[in-house]
């Protein structure tokens, strides 16, 4: 009896199976490429107020949620008859396609982030689990308080789901996308022929400024492009310079004045 694993299916698990793989490549990678890290693996256990452990624990309730929302999704949505008609989908809807779920997730997850900020409430009892990752890594990208990981990442990827029309074909490759796009600004490395750091200026550097105390306030964007961020305000500029004990350090750039 032939067992088929179905697009809806494969949909819900394969980001989050990218998810740990590619994360784990970083972790690894991190072991001996000190000197491309942003922080010091020292720095990653002294400064940041969580323990991985905990982390990971953190990571698989909210990928747990993720498979639940993304299963009641695919079946209110009638995803098999949706699947069948868009799976010869041209290159060029495609690309529009993705262009349209990338412009929805980056617009709601930067307000939703933004006001998460804002808020003191929120900020207290929610969102500032997630900047108790001072030193971000890999695996603690999705690491957030299980409301905001509802409100922020998997209402987010529903709405892009939603707006841009795609199929849950489609969907597998741009979730596992958008999934490696958020682990690699989380890695906490700046390596040279990144792909993502050739075009996109929202990356792990741009990043790790806003997980600073001095960046906290902006650089809101995740995790595309840095359009609102410039629009509203809220972007800070910042250089890489070399640390003495090896590896970049982001700064804030000399002329930036923050508000």
């Amino acid at each position: 009896m032939d067992f088929e694993i179905s697009d809806e299916m494969l949909g819900t698990f394969a980001p989050l199976l990218v998810y740990w793989i590619y994360s784990g490549f970083y972790v690894v990678l991190g072991l001996f490429a000190e000197d491309y890290r942003l922080h010091t693996i020292q720095d990653e256990d002294e400064k940041n107020l969580v323990s991985k452990f905990d982390v990971v624990k953190g990571v698989l309730l909210q990928q747990a949620v993720q498979a639940v929302v993304a299963t009641l999704l695919f079946a209110v949505t009638g995803s098999d008859t949706q699947s069948s008609t868009n799976e010869n989908a041209s290159l060029l809807v495609l690309a529009r396609q993705f262009v349209t779920a990338m412009l929805v997730m980056d617009t709601w997850q930067y307000f939703m982030h933004r006001y998460m900020h804002q808020n003191k409430f929120l900020y207290k009892h929610i969102h500032s689990l997630h900047h108790r990752l001072i030193v971000p890594y890999s695996f603690g990208a999705l690491y957030n308080h299980p409301v905001e990981g509802l409100l922020n990442d998997t209402i987010g990827g529903a709405l892009s789901f939603l707006l841009s029309g795609m199929s849950p074909r489609a969907s597998i490759f741009f979730f596992s996308f958008a999934t490696i796009k958020t682990v690699d600004d989380h890695c906490g490395l700046w390596l040279p022929g990144n792909l993502f750091h050739m075009f996109f200026n929202n990356n792990s550097a741009y990043h790790d400024v806003h997980h600073q105390l001095y960046g906290n306030k902006y650089n809101f964007s995740q995790p595309f492009f840095v359009m609102w961020d410039k629009i509203l305000g809220t972007y800070m500029p910042y250089s890489l310079e070399k640390r003495e004990s090896g590896g970049f350090e982001s700064r804030p750039c000399k002329d930036f004045k923050a508000e």
